[in-house]
């Protein structure tokens, strides 16, 4: 299967096509020591590393083009999750600012991020308060013309090696947006999941914080930046799943049973044709929803529920397929499949869980019909 032919898609530009081809290269020559159990150690070199490339850049920025992220996202994802993960998380963290700053603190923040300076992180959710963001109970304190933050945050990505954090907590005029120095915060119990990756509870006490925009305005301004983000957790999804594909592929090539190959078997060919029709319309989606953001400059809250919610879910049926074709192996540790199957299940949760993706498609359709 060509893993690139979707570059000729009507909706790149020469330029998207030239962007991803440079990564792939970068990628097979660079993300071999983007594997192993010091995920800490690792996310830090990464993020020097993708600033050093240049390609932080795309995720931190004050005119991000999705397409460019999203295409990132897929080629990172196919080599690596660390990857792809520290890639995004600067640009989801300090995403924020870029939309909202004032000068001082773009030119504080977003620089450092862009070069692999800086490590960024976003700090919406708390243990009872995830997609229902009103449940929020952080609370912002006014002190004159200073703020102060006091609360729990908690399934922070890159919580405990951030340098600083984008916080929402409570302020009289409802929920806002605070950037929070790393110094200011507790991020001492780490959370251990099923694809390692550095995460921690936060714990904000009496802590100094910069008010980021307007008070009042953090919610739009959470929503604004995943309105951004949202698209490309698909493109990761998508380069899981290529990359689950051509392992499946190889293995029903190679695998010999009953006098023939796997690929030979009329099953096996029915998975391998579902896998790639999966991966195909999971990127359509995807895609048409970059390039709405892009050149439209429309909202994409639908089309992005869309292409999370499908791309997604047909990543795990995709993966969970090429374990079974794998057989044995697909289930020993530190196959690239075994990998895959851990590192996809969380993207069926974060940045709005499956089920709440449904929510927000619904609600859109009855509000336009």
């Amino acid at each position: 299967m060509d893993r690139f032919a979707h570059y000729q898609w009507p909706f790149f530009e020469p330029r998207h096509a030239q962007l991803a081809q440079q990564a792939e290269t970068w990628a097979r020559e660079n993300l071999a020591h983007a594997h192993g159990d010091d995920a800490d150690a690792i996310c830090k070199r990464l993020v020097q590393d993708l600033g050093c490339a240049g390609y932080l850049r795309h995720s931190v920025s004050e005119k991000p083009d999705v397409r460019s992220i999203a295409l990132l996202r897929e080629v990172l994802a196919y080599h690596a999750g660390l990857a792809d993960f520290s890639f995004v998380m600067q640009g989801l963290g300090s995403g924020p600012i870029a939309l909202a700053g004032d000068s001082s603190l773009k030119e504080k923040y977003l620089t450092r991020a862009a070069n692999g300076e800086a490590i960024a992180a976003f700090a919406l959710s708390e243990p009872d308060a995830g997609s229902d963001v009103q449940a929020m109970t952080t609370k912002a304190t006014r002190k004159g013309d200073s703020w102060t933050l006091d609360g729990t945050k908690t399934w922070i990505s890159n919580g405990g090696i951030a340098d600083f954090y984008v916080v929402f907590a409570k302020a009289q005029e409802g929920i806002s947006a605070f950037v929070v120095d790393a110094k200011e915060v507790d991020a001492s119990e780490r959370i251990e999941i099923v694809a390692p990756h550095p995460m921690s509870t936060l714990k904000l006490k009496n802590s100094k914080a910069t008010l980021l925009g307007e008070a009042g305005q953090g919610f739009k301004l959470a929503m604004r930046n995943l309105d951004i983000f949202r698209t490309t957790v698909a493109a990761a999804a998508l380069g899981f799943a290529r990359r689950a594909l051509d392992e499946a592929l190889e293995r029903a090539r190679s695998r010999k049973m009953f006098g023939q190959a796997l690929a030979d078997f009329q099953l096996t060919q029915a998975k391998l044709a579902d896998m790639a029709t999966q991966i195909d319309a999971g990127a359509l989606l995807a895609y048409r929803s970059a390039w709405r953001k892009d050149i439209k400059n429309a909202p994409v809250t639908r089309e992005a529920a869309m292409a999370k919610m499908f791309a997604t879910e047909a990543a795990q049926r995709v993966i969970d397929d090429a374990v079974q074709i794998c057989g044995g192996l697909g289930v020993m540790r530190g196959h690239p499949v075994e990998k895959l199957y851990r590192e996809v299940r969380a993207l069926r949760i974060y940045e709005g869980a499956t089920e709440v993706q449904k929510i927000i498609i619904a609600r859109d359709l009855l509000k336009n019909a």
